[in-house]
């Protein structure tokens, strides 16, 4: 198969008609083999019945729906597992990503040897409140990830489909899938100016709270890049600083008090400071050899539950 189309929405039903008609149009036209994977998250709208009705007039079309609302990066997670093109499209279900895009972006992947290439919405149509917040996130994930996108959360996107097999989504990391890629060892990541429409129908899924969600994720991603598989040396190397740290201020307080004599240990505040130190060196390295000891890919991390599914193998 040529390409997959992933979609995750939650209540799109509005927009999901012309949304798979504009696709089937691009593909017919180009000469794909393509299939549409639609991944319901939780929707209270009626999509899902949307989606039926789509899949029983095109055979390409596929479906899959959650019991509850899980979140953007499970429903990619899950439409990456069924994905079976050589090339996987993601998309956002609102119609402000244009199929149109799917041509060049396929040819960019296949062509120009690309692994991953994210669409860059350079002229947007967001307001003020939600434009700065993103300029400040993608300089900040551009710094501390060392890659030269200008829009890390654009849901437009094109992949090898290794890419999308080797990697893991989840919580809310979808935000910096391509981080998670040039971790995983995909480095040739490229970037397409893509055209940002207007959103046609119902309303926006993201407050306020993305933002400070979308901080918390950066450190939580950048952090468990670097020592996921190797706690030890994050904690371990720390705890046994602090701990030695500790350690020095109670033997120079003990040969005071052997040499001078001239006050208890225990009279001096710098004694509890030293003693602090060494619990606190001793937990940090424990937790270090725990974390070492416990496995952090769970055979379950990625499951959930799929109440059902269309057109699947």
């Amino acid at each position: 198969m040529d390409i997959s189309v992933v979609i995750p929405l939650l209540n799109e039903r509005e927009s999901l008609p012309e949304l798979s008609s504009r696709i089937a149009k691009v593909m017919t036209e180009q000469e794909y083999s393509y299939e549409i994977i639609f991944i319901d998250d939780g929707s209270r709208d009626h999509s899902w019945e949307t989606i039926k009705t789509l899949a029983g007039a095109n055979q390409s079309i596929r479906g899959i729906r959650f019991r509850r609302n899980y979140g953007k990066a499970a429903a990619l997670s899950v439409g990456f597992a069924a994905a079976s093109g050589d090339v996987v499209i993601t998309m956002d279900a609102d119609l402000q990503d244009s199929p149109e895009e799917i041509p060049e972006l396929r040819r960019m992947i296949l062509e120009e040897d690309f692994d991953l290439v994210s669409g860059w919405k350079k002229k947007r149509h967001d307001p003020v409140s939600k434009t700065i917040p993103t300029k400040f996130f993608n300089f900040t994930t551009r710094r501390m990830s060392g890659i030269r996108l200008h829009d890390f959360n654009c849901g437009l996107k094109a992949y090898r489909n290794p890419v999308v097999k080797s990697i893991e989504v989840y919580g809310e990391m979808h935000r910096y899938i391509p981080v998670i890629a040039k971790w995983a060892g995909f480095t040739r990541i490229g970037e397409k100016v893509v055209q940002h429409q207007k959103r046609k129908y119902g309303k926006t899924k993201y407050g306020p709270e993305r933002f400070l969600k979308g901080y918390l994720d950066l450190l939580t991603i950048s952090f468990s890049s670097r020592f996921g598989k190797r706690p030890m040396h994050f904690f371990g190397l720390w705890g046994t600083l602090i701990f030695l740290a500790g350690f020095c201020i109670a033997g120079y307080l003990a040969y005071e008090r052997i040499f001078f004599a001239a006050y208890k240990m225990t009279d001096r505040p710098l004694f509890y400071f030293g003693l602090l130190a060494m619990i606190l060196g001793t937990q940090l390295f424990v937790a270090g050899f725990l974390g070492e000891m416990i496995s952090r890919s769970t055979h379950d991390r990625n499951a959930y539950q799929v109440e059902q599914t269309l057109h699947l193998p």
